[in-house]
């Protein structure tokens, strides 16, 4: 630390030092080592680049490079992440997705402002663009054939339990109707190539469905996102009643456990094998020609270990098929064997990883049910 009185460095540690200002308060992050001094959070450098961007709610300093007076420093103790947290937190909605330092910039984003510069938490029952179970409002959406962006308008309704959209803004028959316990949201901006890029996933005739989306405004993106978690845990409290509102909380929307190209072959295990974009959305894993396809070319069911499932690294001696990626992977089910290839090791592990995590997790009676109307050949 540069600059100061032995005084004040030394209380600044101790203050930093503290259990509660080990993570950063705004995403989680072990170890920040930047604090607003208006604030008198502890956060880490990628959510104090949100908090200079403002800068009338803000104003951050290094905790290593820059010099803290005694009366900052004093603002510190008396604050923290503990204290604020109190005040800007007391009333998030159960259904409210709180960002953490593995979520994209936009969600981060507009997590922290909500906090500090709307102050959406500090009241209870404070209405909210998202809680009041409908939503109306045009999102930019790609289209199915051309792969273009065009406005469209969506209506979200708590009341009927659905999504919709529609072509034109005067139509009076929606494209589509999609019931909102079968909807999934998740941002997407590397894959979508919009910093507000969402993902909005649904079954149809138990097949899912993408829909890409974006808004021009970070808040009203993520307004949608809260808004399709807040209808869903109202639909979830009546279609569950005796069920927590953690339990409930659990059930809405979910990130994909892993995504990303694999190399895979057909039932035969002689035919060449062919690169698709792959997406684990927890038992299904589905696989798509193009990562923005808006239905996937199959899907596998991936059930749990004691149902005879399992993952091995590398691939069956004897494989016939061509391949031009080295590292193999084995999904073994009771019906068959499923074969890819990565392409680095990296690859490999993380694949291997994330489909482990699947099968040790007992299937629940819901997805003993999906996996009978799961046959998909791969």
């Amino acid at each position: 630390m540069a600059g100061g009185n032995e005084r004040s460095l030394k209380a600044l540690k101790e203050v930093w030092r503290r259990a509660e200002n080990s993570l950063c308060a705004d995403c989680g992050k072990p170890d920040p080592d930047w604090a607003s001094s208006t604030l008198g959070v502890f956060i880490c450098l990628s959510c104090s680049g949100i908090h200079r961007n403002i800068p009338s709610i803000s104003k951050v300093k290094s905790l290593k490079m820059d010099h803290w007076d005694d009366a900052q420093v004093q603002f510190l103790a008396k604050h923290g992440n503990a204290v604020t947290k109190a005040t800007y937190e007391a009333h998030i909605p159960i259904y409210y997705y709180q960002p953490t330092y593995n979520d994209c910039q936009v969600l981060r984003e507009q997590w922290i402002r909500a906090k500090y510069e709307r102050r959406e938490f500090t009241e209870p029952g404070k209405q909210l663009p998202y809680s009041d179970g409908v939503k109306e409002g045009i999102l930019w959406k790609r289209g199915r054939d051309n792969g273009q962006f065009l406005p469209r308008k969506f209506l979200l309704s708590e009341r009927e339990g659905c999504l919709k959209y529609f072509t034109k803004q005067d139509a009076k028959e929606p494209k589509i109707n999609v019931k909102i316990d079968v909807i999934n949201a998740t941002f997407q901006p590397v894959k979508i190539g919009n910093p507000n890029g969402l993902q909005i996933t649904y079954l149809k005739d138990n097949k899912t469905r993408n829909i890409f989306v974006y808004h021009e405004s970070g808040k009203e993106v993520v307004d949608w996102f809260n808004a399709i978690r807040s209808v869903q845990f109202h639909y979830l409290k009546v279609a569950f009643p005796i069920a927590s509102d953690n339990e409930i909380k659990n059930r809405l929307t979910r990130n994909f456990l892993k995504e990303g190209y694999m190399e895979k072959t057909g039932p035969k295990q002689r035919e060449a094998f062919k690169k698709r974009w792959f997406t684990l959305d927890h038992r299904r894993l589905m696989y798509f020609k193009d990562p923005l396809d808006a239905f996937a070319k199959g899907e596998v069911f991936v059930g749990s270990r004691e149902n005879g499932y399992s993952v091995q690294k590398g691939l069956p001696s004897g494989t016939q098929g061509n391949f031009s990626w080295p590292y193999g992977l084995t999904i073994v089910t009771p019906d068959r064997e499923y074969l890819f290839t990565c392409e680095t090791e990296t690859d490999q592990l993380d694949w291997i990883a994330a489909f482990t995590s699947v099968i040790n997790q007992a299937m629940t009676p819901q997805e003993y049910a999906s996996k009978c109307l799961d046959a998909v050949s791969c």
